[in-house]
């Protein structure tokens, strides 16, 4: 594919590690049962990415660090500028120059969700600074001006195998999302946000073959554009990386965070069960390794 790395502008953004955020009172799923569960926000040490998006005892539970910035300007140019597959490093406390790598991005809360290495998480510590070298933003595919690319690091996406036939796009991808499951973020007309697939019909996610989805797959959704906001249109197609896992709440399911999108038929899935943005960012980029201890000051 032909694409126009060559003209992108590499730059900083700069967050942080973003408490846990709670939702209010009971939260009620839907099956009619309360319960009070977290997810959102902080660092989560137990569920990573190429985890089950499903079973977690928890809500939209987001793998490894949660990132945000809290002044408006800055968190929307934060937020939308992070691109999948950047590269990530800790800026301050005992974790600092630890660097990871940006799964994907949570609309609901504006969170870039960051993988480190387990150890430097144990290091990291709520409010922590980060700072993400964000480069993709503008990238285009040139033969196929109906396809519209957002969020993504161009050398992730080289890595995703993807074959042109016949004027179409072959893309690996884990699962395809039938159009009927999709749950909130439809309507929200922001291309770079997420939108859920709901899976409350379990026995119908088996059958659609998405049971085996895991925390930073790649999917496609069939027949949703999402160019501009996802929306329905046959025979349209949406790409993205699964930013979080299950929710209990009505309508709420793993998020998916659009990549690619076209309104036309051009984007065939290739089912590969291995398809995850952490494959893609480690065979560009390397394995994360945990950074090298910091020197205590004060014990000198």
């Amino acid at each position: 594919m032909k694409i126009n790395k060559d003209k992108l502008v590499r730059s900083l953004v700069s967050g942080a590690v973003r408490h846990p955020s709670w939702p209010g009172d009971w939260s009620v799923g839907n099956d009619g049962t309360p319960d009070m569960l977290g997810g959102c926000g902080g660092i989560v040490y137990n569920v990573k990415v190429g985890d089950s998006a499903y079973g977690w005892a928890a809500d939209h539970v987001e793998p490894g660090a949660s990132t945000h910035n809290s002044e408006k300007k800055e968190r929307e140019a934060y937020y939308v500028l992070a691109c999948m597959g950047n590269k990530a490093e800790v800026t301050s406390g005992k974790a600092e120059g630890a660097i990871g790598y940006v799964v994907a991005k949570h609309a609901g809360c504006d969170h870039v969700v960051i993988e480190f290495h387990e150890d430097d998480l144990k290091k990291m510590r709520l409010k922590d600074t980060v700072q993400i070298e964000v480069f993709g933003n503008g990238l285009k595919l040139e033969d196929y001006p109906d396809i519209k690319l957002t969020s993504i690091d161009p050398g992730c996406l080289e890595a995703m195998d993807i074959k042109e036939i016949d004027g179409k796009l072959h893309i690996p991808v884990a699962g395809v999302v039938p159009a009927e499951l999709m749950g909130s973020g439809l309507g929200y007309n922001q291309p770079m946000g997420d939108c859920d697939y709901m899976a409350s019909d379990w026995e119908y996610i088996v059958e659609c073959g998405l049971d085996e989805i895991k925390l930073g797959d790649v999917v496609m959704i069939k027949d949703i554009d999402a160019r501009y906001g996802p929306s329905y249109k046959k025979g349209a197609a949406s790409v993205g990386v699964v930013v979080h896992g299950d929710s209990p709440g009505s309508g709420h399911g793993p998020g998916v965070t659009f990549f690619m999108a076209t309104s036309e038929p051009l984007i065939v899935p290739v089912i590969d069960k291995t398809a995850n943005i952490k494959k893609y960012h480690h065979s560009v980029y390397g394995e994360l390794t945990p950074a090298p201890e910091k020197e205590d000051k004060d014990k000198k």
